[in-house]
């Protein structure tokens, strides 16, 4: 259905490593000595591969998750704050502005590993799937260290699962297993650390079983619309640059002859 594009690493970055195989992104945190910590050269490494990950048109889903089997990410790396930045720093937000993902309409697969947590926990945030090994726990811990979850995490959290459980994880710092982020809502699915990566593919090959434009349609029509009411989300869905590039698609007319024809579509993403 996809031609096979073969196995690429591409680039030199020391914090993340970057696979492309086929028509998927293999993005992995690539700090285990501090259970992948995120500081601005991470931070910054991490932008690059989204930008190459947003422009390349022969990737269709991303894979994201942790080196080792400690941590998805457990967020700030705050050591290296407090020893590098001067108080006025350690004053700001430690991710101002828009976030990068916040404009990316391809799917995003999170694998997480171990500890998603803090900023860590935001980063899932960002992703359409997450799917969590057994031993994987969630949380943000910022009230316990003085800080606020200001890359995402108090505003998305209670957007994904319902109001208390969200102020309860937020009010208290505590983390919660696999098992309960599961049942409330805010894990598609747990499984042994053993199948963490092979389930990821398989939610990826299930997304590639579909035509990519309409996938980024439907996620730009999602979330660009959520807190709209419904007569003024369904006003916009012609105006969004996806849902434009969908409608001129050759994968639009594709889908239905396919159907018609009683064969599978072949998807070219234009």
């Amino acid at each position: 259905m996809w031609p096979v594009l073969g196995e690429l690493t591409c680039g030199e970055y020391q914090y993340v490593r970057y696979e492309k195989k086929g028509r998927i992104a293999y993005i992995t945190i690539n700090r285990p000595q501090v259970m992948n910590a995120l500081h601005p050269p991470a931070h910054a490494e991490l932008n690059q591969i989204w930008a190459d990950y947003m422009a390349d048109s022969d990737l269709w889903v991303a894979i994201l998750t942790g080196a080792g089997d400690r941590a998805f990410s457990a967020g700030a790396d705050l050591k290296y704050r407090t020893e590098e930045a001067d108080e006025v720093a350690l004053r700001r937000p430690v991710q101002g502005g828009q976030h990068i993902l916040d404009r990316c309409w391809k799917p995003i697969i999170a694998a997480v590993n171990g500890y998603a947590v803090g900023g860590g926990l935001e980063l899932a945030l960002r992703c359409d799937v997450i799917i969590a090994a057994e031993h994987a726990q969630f949380g943000l811990p910022e009230p316990r260290r003085g800080l606020l979850a200001d890359a995402g995490g108090v505003l998305k959290l209670p957007r994904r699962i319902p109001h208390h459980l969200a102020m309860g994880m937020i009010l208290t710092g505590r983390f919660v297993t696999a098992q309960e982020a599961h049942r409330m809502g805010l894990v598609n699915e747990v499984v042994a650390m053993s199948d963490l990566m092979s389930a990821a593919e398989r939610w990826a090959n299930e997304i590639l079983e579909c035509a990519p434009l309409a996938i980024q349609a439907a996620k730009q029509v999602m979330m660009s619309t959520l807190d709209l009411p419904l007569e003024a989300a369904m006003s916009r869905i012609e105006s969004m640059e996806a849902v434009r590039r969908l409608r001129d698609s050759e994968d639009y007319v594709e889908g239905p002859r396919a159907f018609a024809e009683k064969r599978k579509p072949i998807w070219k993403g234009r």
